[in-house]
């Protein structure tokens, strides 16, 4: 299969500013001259963006498992024909979004149980698993008066609902500390990249020599 690649994954509530600082991520890799493949979730392919623009229109209802099975089919839709290839490729591939923010919003924000959760990433991510997690950490209040723009359903939500997803991700990074790293979201998009690229590039440059599947 060749050297496998770098998978990154960018996560953070909304208004974290987590998708800026992915863009000029993706960015400053190239500037290296690193292969980057660039993706999101939902979304990805074509069918997974279909599956993402009726989960994040703010008009439609969804039951809470049906939004769940609904963002696992555009994920394995994502791995499948996206993150696997690359990865195989030995590309660093960047997601905005992975399968933490399942655990994070329909784990403690709807409040499924986590080991189901789990139970169905077993089967959908086909063992593919982040390297690295870059939480961009930001407080409620902070992300609420930055979302001025017309909001999708999920930006739609309760303070109380982002707060839960906001606990939820700090549990995450603490039950995984080698792949999270935390981010201060009040920081400049300057200082978050300053402090985001030297962390890629080393474990970029630690996973080159390696020939096996993660």
């Amino acid at each position: 299969m060749g050297r496998w690649g770098l998978f990154v994954t960018l996560e953070g509530i909304e208004g974290s500013g987590k998708s800026t600082l992915g863009t000029r991520l993706i960015q400053a890799l190239r500037d290296q001259g690193l292969p980057v493949t660039a993706t999101r979730e939902p979304g990805g392919t074509p069918a997974a963006e279909a599956i993402r623009e009726a989960l994040l229109h703010p008009d439609l209802s969804w039951d809470p498992w049906a939004e769940t099975l609904a963002m696992l089919a555009a994920r394995r839709e994502n791995v499948v024909r996206v993150i696997l290839p690359a990865l195989r490729d030995g590309h660093v591939v960047v997601c905005d979004r992975f399968m933490d923010s399942t655990y994070a919003y329909q784990g403690f924000g709807r409040g499924l149980p986590l080991r189901v959760l789990a139970r169905y990433h077993r089967f959908v991510l086909m063992g593919v698993r982040p390297h690295l997690t870059l939480l961009v950490d930001l407080p409620v209040e902070d992300a609420f008066r930055r979302l001025q723009r017309s909001h999708d359903r999920f930006e739609q939500e309760t303070r109380a609902f982002h707060e839960r997803v906001r606990q939820g991700y700090l549990r995450l990074a603490r039950r995984a500390k080698k792949r999270f790293v935390v981010l201060d979201g009040r920081k400049s998009p300057d200082e978050l990249l300053q402090e985001a690229l030297p962390i890629v590039l080393e474990r970029y440059r630690l996973r080159r020599g390696k020939r096996k599947r993660p």
